[in-house]
């Protein structure tokens, strides 16, 4: 499923380096593997399980005067790495791929049940609510763990470290376009070295051509299979991407598919879907076709329901909780600069009608009507109007974008309905009157106070990749995908990355 409009496509230098490589298809600097991620990573893994559920199980149990807290100890730390090991947290192509919390808590809960089961069967008497309280920071030290490794792996694969080595196999069109999309993002661990393209054709793409395939199927089945394990062979690739086609399908796929595996290779094949979560696939079998099903996004049942009572009572709480925070920026604001405290404005929601956001004031009163003298130095290379240092921000309004508290007022628009707690960014009319067919998809959920954009750079994104996060939001959210965004919303805001 397309992404949307692709304006500006910027490559990182390292990926396009790496995928270019030297003449021969190897790499300057040689990549290190998927298998040759930091050594680090396993033994900090299991350490950081291992202490983190043994240390505090064993001092709140000693703490309760229970009969053998060093063995509780173990045996909370043995079951959580067990269930971690089981789960395969502890794979190599697992391991700091993740920096989700949910995963966590689902292995957390399962932790809970094991050990329930184990408290009835050896008569353990700790009382429950402290035994449940000891197994908290095991949680919270595995989630932080992963979240290093993740970091840690994100930054060696800007630098084509700790990668898979990639042949891309298609017509040449299609495969171009699959090896733009791959160098356009760091956040996979794939380097395409070599392309094998079937039948004639330019590539633009920076990667050498590792082999041509002939347009149509050769008579010998097997000189398809010797041109793709030659080219695997010569760029030492450890994957080969077959993007299907016309020339490239059927009887002859599953042939070089046969050489492959033969030889103890892998080969995946790209389905045509872009930025579809892999929630939403299912693999079936009809009649001996390989199917992939993908789920429709989620409009209608329990998750609809729950996010809106989520954003009600979450809404109403904040506002009620967080009053007295907003009597003390009223006053700042006042104080600070002529004109109201809170700045209204209108925005197009759900299904393209428009109702009136509010915000804390951070501009001075008459903003608006200087922002056609600034036009000029807008700083967004698409419909948004971006400066990132604009002279109509006042002093304490430079602290509340930096602080994001300026978006606090929203909360009453989340209470009424007209926005979320979570979704796309809510657009101005200019901006959706500009908008094609692809962009107004956006509108067929209601905006968010945060949302991808909001964990993901904020107001250094540029407006493609802002489009791009927005309608992978709106084809693939889910209540749980809520409630992580809404966690790492927490991180982006003390960060204040692309707040400005």
């Amino acid at each position: 499923m397309p992404g949307g409009p692709m304006r500006h496509v910027h490559f990182p230098a390292q990926r396009v380096a790496a995928a270019a490589g030297a003449p021969d298809g190897t790499l300057d600097a040689p990549a290190r593997r998927i298998g040759d991620k930091a050594r680090w990573y396993l033994p900090a893994a299991m350490g950081a399980d291992f202490a983190g559920a043994a240390v505090p199980v064993g001092l709140v149990f000693d703490a309760a005067q229970q009969a053998r807290p060093g063995y509780c100890a173990l045996g909370a730390a043995l079951a959580w790495v067990g269930v971690q090991a089981l789960r395969r947290r502890y794979a190599t192509r697992a391991l700091g791929e993740s920096r989700g919390v949910l995963p966590v808590v689902h292995d957390w809960l399962i932790l809970i049940g094991v050990l329930a089961v184990a408290r009835v069967l050896t008569g353990e008497s700790t009382p429950r609510l402290a035994a449940l309280g000891a197994l908290l920071p095991a949680l919270l030290v595995t989630v932080a763990c992963r979240k290093l490794t993740y970091r840690h792996l994100s930054a060696a694969r800007r630098e084509a470290q700790a990668v898979s080595r990639v042949l891309v196999l298609g017509e040449p069109a299609a495969a171009e376009h699959v090896i733009a999309h791959l160098a356009a993002r760091t956040d996979h661990p794939y380097v395409v070295v070599g392309v094998l393209p079937v039948g004639e054709g330019s590539l633009d793409a920076g990667v050498p051509v590792a082999a041509r395939l002939g347009a149509r199927m050769p008579e010998a089945l097997t000189e398809d299979s010797a041109a793709v394990l030659g080219a695997v062979r010569s760029h030492h690739a450890d994957l080969v991407l077959v993007v299907p086609g016309a020339r490239i399908a059927g009887e002859r796929l599953r042939r070089v598919a046969w050489a492959l595996h033969d030889e103890g290779l892998e080969m995946a094949v790209f389905p045509g879907l872009v930025e579809v979560s892999v929630k939403r696939l299912e693999t079936l079998s009809a009649g001996g076709l390989a199917v992939l099903r993908v789920a429709p996004p989620v409009r209608r049942g329990a998750q609809p329901l729950l996010k809106s009572v989520l954003d009600r009572v979450a809404a109403a709480a904040g506002l009620l909780l967080l009053s007295p925070l907003f009597l003390g920026l009223v006053l700042a604001i006042r104080l600070g600069s002529r004109g109201p405290a809170f700045y209204s404005q209108r925005r197009i929601g759900r299904d393209g009608v428009p109702f009136v956001m509010w915000k804390f004031r951070t501009m001075v009163e008459d903003a608006d009507l200087l922002k056609a003298e600034l036009s000029g130095s807008n700083e967004n290379d698409g419909l948004m109007f971006k400066m990132r240092r604009d002279p109509r921000v006042t002093r304490v309004g430079r602290l509340l974008r930096r602080t994001s508290l300026d978006e606090l007022p929203q909360l009453y628009n989340v209470l009424t309905g007209s926005m979320s707690l979570v979704g796309p960014r809510p657009p101005l009319p200019e901006e959706v009157a500009e908008y094609d067919e692809v962009e107004l998809r956006r509108l067929t959920v209601r905006p968010g106070m945060t949302g991808l954009w909001q964990i993901s750079g904020r107001s250094d994104l540029s407006w493609d990749e802002t489009i791009q996060l927005d309608l992978q939001y709106v084809d693939n959210w889910s209540f749980t995908s809520d409630v992580d965004v809404m966690g790492r919303t927490l991180r982006a805001v003390v960060d204040g990355r692309g707040a400005y």
